[in-house]
């Protein structure tokens, strides 16, 4: 009788040490955490850069929760994995795997950081355009001369916006002189297109979101320019006077914004075609801020499809062209 009581407790202690030892192993996931700048997103695995030079790598999948903050307007929005652009600022929270690369639980970035992304993506396609242009019109000095004297008489013409963009830029985070050289050249620029079709897309007061009707004047005028060539999207947005000097700005900004990604996530618009999205509060208004009225009015964002003037000159050539020979 002892020995079998002696057996059972010994059996019982082997069970529960065994079970201990099992639960012990089991190893909980780890967390890994990140906070830089985009270097990379390609086949659902993202790359970050952190401020020390360190590069991490997550896998992003159908759980991953990417979230966009509105900031001083408070509220998020989802924006899906189209928004993980090289050059943009996330913090991510991930959770190691058994293999690969660790999973991204969640990946989140300002409205802010959203605009000056943008400005970066176009400000390296427009460097790219300008060393072609520079390249051909070194082969053509009069069409080089000409261009020169172009820019020289639009020049004073833009100034006033140009700075417009430049403080625009530092409200938005790109303080360095580079970008804010950038930003004016890209201002400047636009002084040799065309405007070939533009909206308004309108507000509620202190609301930078868009309403059914805006996205549908977006997705309108995007289906019925998104076939001609080398055509750019300005964004410039707006506010009534309702507010103070500083809330208006960033009204104005963060409605520009929400255009711009409204048209890269879902007008698949690339963001080599988006000119910089600026805000320029309660200046330039459509109409007077006496009544509610006008005041809807102004709190708007403008967006024009604009043509470089050469290239829509040389369509009208080759059109007149094929008039002739018939």
């Amino acid at each position: 009788m002892y020995k079998r009581f002696r057996f059972a407790l010994l059996s019982a202690v082997c069970i529960c040490f065994i079970a201990t030892t099992s639960f012990a192993a089991s190893p909980k996931q780890q967390k890994l955490n990140a906070e830089g700048t985009i270097v990379q997103y390609e086949e659902h695995v993202v790359q970050v850069k952190e401020n020390g030079g360190n590069v991490q790598s997550f896998k992003v999948t159908d759980q991953t929760q990417i979230t966009r903050h509105l900031g001083f307007l408070k509220g998020s929005s989802k924006p899906g994995d189209a928004a993980l652009v090289p050059g943009l600022t996330v913090k991510v929270k991930g959770v190691a795997t058994s293999e690969g690369a660790p999973e991204a639980k969640k990946i989140t970035f300002k409205a802010d950081a959203f605009a000056v992304t943008v400005a970066q993506q176009q400000a390296i396609k427009e460097n790219q355009k300008a060393t072609a242009h520079a390249q051909t019109t070194a082969d053509d000095g009069v069409a080089a001369s000409t261009n020169a004297q172009a820019s020289a008489d639009h020049a004073q013409a833009s100034a006033d916006q140009g700075i417009a963009s430049a403080q625009a830029a530092n409200v938005l985070g790109g303080e360095n002189k580079a970008g804010v050289r950038n930003l004016n050249q890209r201002v400047t620029e636009l002084g040799d297109y065309n405007t070939l079709a533009e909206a308004g897309v309108y507000f509620t007061p202190g609301s930078s979101t868009l309403s059914a009707s805006a996205r549908k004047d977006l997705d309108q005028l995007v289906a019925a320019n998104s076939s001609v060539n080398g055509y750019v999207v300005e964004i410039t947005g707006y506010a009534s006077k309702e507010g103070g000097a500083r809330y208006n700005q960033k009204l104005s900004e963060a409605r520009a914004a929400t255009v711009a990604e409204y048209l890269l996530i879902h007008g698949n618009v690339p963001a080599a075609r988006l000119a910089v999205p600026a805000g320029y509060g309660a200046t330039h208004p459509a109409a007077a801020n006496d009544n509610a009225k006008d005041r809807a009015l102004n709190r708007r964002v403008e967006v024009r499809i604009l043509v470089a003037k050469g290239l829509q000159e040389g369509a009208n050539n080759q059109t007149a062209s094929v008039s002739d020979n018939h």
